[in-house]
Formats: C-alpha cells, sequence, structure tokens
C-alpha cells in the first residue's frame, strides 16, 4: 500500500509565532517532524506551507540540499485546506491515500504514520481514519483542551469533542469535579488518513455547526455523513509543542543526539 505524508507548516501562531522553526536540540522543529515522516513507510513526504523561511528548512534528509516544500496559498483556514491545495497541485488521483502529520509533533512516532495509513486502507468504505489513547485520568478526562472521542460498532466516530464524553452519570454524584470514573474514555490524536476524494469534499464544504461551536475541524466531516474510523494508537505518543514550556520538555528529551 502507497500513501504520502503531507505535514502543513504556518509561520504564524497565536502562542508561539515561527513555531515550525523552533530551535530544538540545534535544528528546527520542521526538520525533526520531516525526519519522523521519512521513517514512515511513505512514498513521498511534503511540506505544505505559504512562508518562504519555512520552505528554505524544509530539507529532505534522504537527499541533502533538496527541499520537500510545497508553496501554497496564504489563505487557507486549516491544515486540510493547505493539504488539499497540494494534493491538486500534484495531481493525485482520487484514492490516493494522504496523511496529515501535524507540524508540532517532532516525537512522533513513524508507526503511528503507518498505522493510520493502513486502517484506512483496510476500510474502503471510510473517508478519513484517525487514532486515539485510553485516557488514564480523571484531570485529562475533564480538561478542555484533551479531545475526546466516543465510537460505536467497527470503531467507527459516534462524536468528538471538549466535553468530558462518555460521562458516566453515577460516579459524580456531587457534579462535575466529582467525576470518578473514565471507563471507555479516549483521547483523539490530531493525526489522520484521508482519500484525497474525501478531502476534495471536506474542504468544498463550509464549516458545520458543531464545528464552529467545539472548534473541532473533523465535526464538519461527521455531520456531512462521512465514515471516521478510529484506532487505538499502537504506542502512546509524546505531546506536541504548543507552549514554550512544551519545547523546553522537547529540548531536554531530544537533547543534542542525531536525528
Amino acid at each position: 500500500m502507497g500513501f504520502k505524508v503531507v505535514i502543513p507548516a504556518r509561520y504564524a501562531s497565536t502562542r508561539l509565532p515561527a513555531k515550525p522553526l523552533l530551535d530544538l536540540g540545534g535544528r528546527p522543529m520542521i526538520q525533526w517532524v520531516i525526519d519522523a515522516a521519512c521513517r514512515s513507510a511513505a512514498d513521498e513526504v511534503l511540506v505544505a506551507t505559504d512562508d518562504e523561511r519555512i520552505a528554505a528548512a524544509a530539507s529532505d534528509p534522504r537527499a541533502p540540499g533538496r527541499s520537500l516544500a510545497v508553496m501554497t496559498r496564504a489563505d487557507h483556514m486549516s491544515g486540510t485546506d493547505r493539504i488539499a491545495e497540494v494534493a491538486q497541485l500534484r495531481g493525485w488521483d482520487g484514492r490516493t491515500v494522504v496523511v496529515n502529520v501535524q507540524g508540532d509533533e517532532p516525537q512522533l512516532p513513524p508507526q503511528l504514520i503507518d498505522q493510520v495509513a493502513s486502517l484506512l486502507d483496510r476500510h474502503a468504505d471510510a473517508a478519513i481514519a484517525t487514532l486515539c489513547t485510553p485516557i488514564t485520568s480523571v484531570h485529562e478526562f475533564l480538561d478542555p483542551n484533551v479531545v475526546k472521542v466516543v465510537t460505536g460498532r467497527g470503531s467507527v466516530a459516534l462524536y468528538f469533542s471538549r466535553a468530558p464524553i462518555p460521562w458516566h452519570r453515577d460516579g459524580a454524584v456531587h457534579g462535575l469535579a466529582s467525576q470518578t470514573s473514565i471507563l471507555g474514555a479516549q483521547r483523539h490524536l490530531g493525526i489522520y488518513a484521508y482519500r484525497v476524494d474525501a478531502l476534495r469534499t471536506l474542504t468544498a464544504m463550509p464549516p458545520s455547526d458543531l464545528e464552529v461551536t467545539e472548534k473541532l475541524e473533523q465535526l464538519r466531516a461527521l455531520q456531512a455523513g462521512m465514515k471516521l474510523v478510529v484506532g487505538i494508537a499502537a504506542t502512546q505518543p509524546p505531546a506536541g509543542v504548543d507552549t514554550e514550556g512544551d519545547a523546553a520538555r522537547v529540548r531536554a528529551s531530544l537533547g543534542s543526539r542525531a536525528p
């Protein structure tokens, strides 16, 4: 099974401006992400950006001096839109599988890239595949920054939310903060595999009302009736980089080791 990886990367960031270029162990963060993607089974890895500084840093570790950047429009509202433009520019067939790897995941295990691509390949009737991990604490369960997913038969996504779902009524007899049960709770990981036809469909639609309410783009697909299949991640990925504290943690982990 062949598939593509596209890493959407923009210079602007509310919390961390120029985030893809953050120095981690002497190298820009985007390069760590590229290296991880290139260790997957993908037959092509690209960086979708609208910034020449990021493009200059997007080097192919397998061919020094070769850029992996594809320049895209500056007016995209999401990374998904940016990836859809790359698919159009490259003329990819509608059945082509594309994995969206976030540009702020410098320690993403390559096996998760392979896993999500394989998951979509095995579910011919699914439009999108993604991954999750079990939630292990009540604190994580109640955190609105942790996106939860509930699945049904065949591991098909029923709903994604920032709210704590599924909610155990009998585990919280004294209100929200008294919840003691996290049985069945799953944390959604922001890695997706799409077929190009699904990308085209998704990005041609306006944001849905649930998407706007929860600020979760995947709800657009669910409201449109698209099938999302969810797998349990084969390994627990380290957290990504959203703050300076996250960057410091990753620097301590990476140190000055070679990629």
